[in-house]
Formats: structure tokens, sequence, C-alpha cells
């Protein structure tokens, strides 16, 4: 693929040059300084058309650079969320000697048994799988035969077969593609009703919470409207009694 410099990297020229059916493009990597670059709309789209998997190897050639072809990895394409067109892609300059890893992925062949047979399910739980190889070797997808997978078997990370000098990333015991069993109506029924009552006991809980708010706002003002009335009546009236006097005693007159 050819692509060319680019000088502008200017929002408003950025737009102007998608307008002209060019996407701004930059290549980076370990043995080279990042560069702005430009490619083709119609050739970057052609060129994904034809693969299976967005991370490409390629044969990169800067126009006016005398620098001979760059071997480098499609890395990232940038889509626009609503339309989908192309915004930008990142290119990744490898050496030929070089393990670079990348995603690559999964496709499935054959007919379950379990499937066929019983009425299983078949679950794809993994779309893509991480794997490490040189350039040359990097394959563009991977591809497991489930014919022989019966109800509750799967195939494990460790059990995917791959090319010679591929090696794959991750946990070998996780499964990438099972058989479950079919699921029947009672369960679906069930399922159906717990998602009908499930949204409804917030909003009840959240009602009686807000009540008790209400009310507890409430208590106090009465308690304090009370403790108001009955205060400054009783004050005074304790301030102003006396203790009665006592009545002479009559037998200390008796015997004075």
């Amino acid at each position: 693929m050819t692509v060319f410099p680019r000088t502008v990297v200017r929002r408003s020229a950025v737009k102007q040059l998608r307008a002209a059916a060019r996407v701004p493009a930059v290549i980076y990597g370990r043995h080279c300084q990042p560069q702005n670059l430009e490619v083709k709309l119609k050739a970057l789209e052609d060129l994904l058309h034809a693969s299976v998997a967005e991370i490409i190897l390629l044969d990169l050639k800067v126009d006016g650079d005398t620098k001979p072809d760059r071997l480098a990895l499609l890395q990232e394409v940038q889509h626009h969320p609503v339309s989908g067109r192309i915004l930008h892609v990142d290119f990744h300059e490898v050496a030929a000697d070089e393990r670079v890893t990348i995603t690559v992925p999964v496709e499935t062949t054959g007919e379950a048994e379990g499937v066929k047979t019983s009425g299983g399910v078949l679950e794809h739980v993994l779309f893509k799988l991480k794997v490490r190889a040189l350039p040359k070797d990097l394959p563009e997808v991977l591809t497991v035969d489930v014919s022989h997978l019966q109800i509750g078997q799967a195939v494990h990370l460790g059990e995917i077969p791959v090319p010679p000098g591929v090696q794959i990333l991750g946990d070998k015991q996780i499964p990438v593609i099972a058989v479950s069993a079919p699921v029947t109506e009672a369960e679906e029924e069930a399922a159906a009703a717990a998602a009908e009552t499930t949204p409804g006991e917030p909003e009840v809980l959240r009602e009686k919470k807000e009540e008790g708010a209400a009310e507890g706002e409430k208590t106090p003002e009465k308690g304090a409207a009370k403790g108001a009335e009955k205060t400054p009546a009783k004050a005074p009236e304790k301030a102003a009694e006396k203790p009665p006097e006592k009545a002479p005693d009559k037998k200390a007159e008796k015997k004075k």
C-alpha cells in the first residue's frame, strides 16, 4: 500500500482532508520516529473488505521517501460512531525478526453434535484471542472444529490448534466455545416474571422511605411546639411559690 506524508494537523485542515477522500494516519514503532501520514480512502476500504480482520500486515511505501518498503501492521482503525466512516488509522512498524502481539478473530466449523441431536445451544464465549508470532507467521483467523461437542462440553484456550510458530496468550483453562443445554419454557417464564417484578421493588421502598422522612420532619416540630408552650408557663409559678410556714408547736408552749 502506498501512503503519503501529512503536514496538516489542525482540526479544520484534517476535516478538509477527509472531505477530499483521504484518511489521516500515523506510523510508529520501536525502530522509527512517529510520522503523520494520509491514505486514500478507497484503497483503505478495499483492503479492509478483502480481509477477515482489521489488523493486517502490510508492505508500506511512503510516497517520496527514500526508505524502502516498510513492514507494518494496520494496528487500529477508528470509525465514526454513527456513520461508520473511517476517521483515522494507526500503522505499527515492525521488524521481520520481531515477534509481535495482535488480536485474531475465532471462527467455528462444523455443527456441534449436542446441537444437532440434543437441541443444545452453541455459545461463543470469546470471539477474539491474543496471539504472538513473527510477522510472517501471523494468522488472519483461528478456526475451531466444534462437530464433536456434546451438551456440557467446551473447547478451552489451550485446546485451540494454531499454526507453527504461533502462541496463544492467556489462561489455557478459559472456555472459548461451549454447548449448553436448551432453555425450557418454564425457565423462560420464570426469568420473564423475575424481570417484571424486580424493577418495581426499589420504587416501593423509595416511596416508603420518603413517607417516613416526611413524618420524621413533622415530629420534631410538634415536640418543640409543646415544649415551648409548657416551659414559659411553669417557670414563673415555681419562682413565686414559697414554702408554707409551719404552725407553732402547742406542746412546746405548754412546757414553757
